[in-house]
């Protein structure tokens, strides 16, 4: 007989008298939750359908009322759409069909706005951090299996501002191979938004990678600064009770750094046959703010859903003074360059677009009368819709592939 199975008995009974006595079994932790809380259930959101509905959850058991605010989603598509609140404590939304294309939303928890915790893209604005619903579905828009630029953040030294300021640019695939020179186009955003916002909501990089993949678009660099330069927004300092018009920090902070900057780092065609600028709103405001007195630079120039903003009629109808007709400020301001035909004629591509039922259709209307009246040759676009991003993705799509 083996040794060891004979005294097999004796040693099991000598551990058991040996053994401590067992521990207590621990108190069994709520099932994954942190503290004794219990987990939050699996959930998907945004999750957009076949049909291009967005469904919004959020995990919010204690909330007495959940909201959602997306200014992008078209009225349609959420109306008689409300929150409701599963036994799980998950409240979910759904909306109508939407467009495809890319909609930054919050949620107002019991009166707070949130991002969604369970979404990962994210949009700054000159606010606010929103977070992003893609839908796909647009030839143009949608991320494909198509070589890719890429997108870099850019921190440059201001010495018109005297601080450290922040832009995004563009690079078309290729780019890094470290061959040939591109030409450049400085893309402008508008009030509520910042240098990211091109990228993260407006997808300029997806829609240039497909433009450029399909032989629509030329190859460019696109450089995309920060139009606010204070605290309160804005691109231009405060003006002091009568005396001249306000500095305008953005044009000094553009035309001293932001263009030496990109010339000086980046491969770009510096002359004006390639070099193009544009922007929404505001930042369409801005581009004729810095193309009109720089006409020699600029061979194109694009205002979407803007014109000629202020020119102080605002002020005169404060003081109770008869208003000064459309644009007159900015004629008697640029009145040599306006009426320099030598300088018009290197200016290839002049493009308004606005939607029908933007606010600012006049004042787009108004602008391009003016420059007309001064010999220049402006294209004007009335697309459907209004001041959204809807419109100004769509605007940079027949807008890009004219360039160069």
């Amino acid at each position: 007989m083996n040794l060891t199975l004979r005294f097999l008995p004796l040693l099991v009974a000598a551990t058991m008298q040996q053994a401590p006595a067992p521990s207590p079994a621990p108190a069994t932790p709520a099932p994954g939750g942190r503290g004794g809380q219990p987990a939050a259930p699996q959930f998907t959101s945004p999750e957009v359908s076949a049909d291009k509905r967005i469904t919004f959850r959020v995990y919010a058991p204690d909330a007495a009322t959940v909201a959602l605010r997306g200014g992008d989603i078209p009225a349609p598509a959420r109306a008689n759409t409300e929150f409701t609140k599963a036994a799980n404590g998950v409240w979910e939304l759904t909306t109508g069909a939407v467009e495809p294309g890319a909609y930054r939303y919050v949620y107002v928890i019991n009166g707070v706005g949130v991002i969604d915790p369970r979404n990962t893209a994210i949009s700054e604005s000159n606010t606010t951090t929103w977070s992003v619903a893609t839908v796909p579905g647009s030839d143009l828009m949608d991320t494909k299996g198509v070589p890719h630029g890429a997108v870099s953040t850019v921190y440059y030294d201001s010495t018109a501002l005297g601080r450290t300021r922040r832009m995004h640019i563009y690079t078309p695939p290729g780019y890094e191979s470290g061959k040939g020179s591109y030409p450049v186009f400085y893309l402008l955003h508008g009030a509520g938004d910042c240098d990211d916002s091109w990228t993260s909501v407006g997808r300029a990089n997806f829609i240039l990678d497909n433009l450029i993949a399909s032989n629509k678009a030329k190859p460019m660099i696109v450089v995309m600064p920060a139009g606010h330069t204070n605290a309160g927004g804005g691109g231009r300092g405060a003006a002091a009770a009568g005396g001249p018009p306000p500095r305008d920090e953005f044009l000094e902070d553009f035309t001293k750094d932001v263009m030496p900057y990109v010339e000086k780092h980046y491969r770009v065609i510096a002359d004006r046959a390639h070099r193009a600028i544009a922007g929404l709103s505001m930042g369409g405001s801005q581009t004729l703010n810095i193309s009109v007195p720089n006409l020699e630079k600029f061979g194109y120039v694009g205002v979407y859903s803007s014109g000629l903003l202020g020119g102080g009629r605002g002020a005169a109808a404060a003081s109770g003074t008869p208003a000064p007709p459309f644009g007159a400020a900015f004629e008697q301001q640029h009145a040599a360059t306006l009426d320099n035909a030598a300088a018009k004629k290197g200016l290839k591509l002049f493009w308004f677009a606005t939607g029908v039922d933007d606010g600012l259709m006049p004042t787009t209307k108004n602008t391009v009368e003016l420059f007309k009246k001064h010999g220049f040759s402006p294209v004007m676009k009335e697309s459907p819709g209004g001041h959204t991003w809807l419109n100004w993705r769509s605007y940079l799509i027949e807008f890009a592939p004219q360039l160069f």
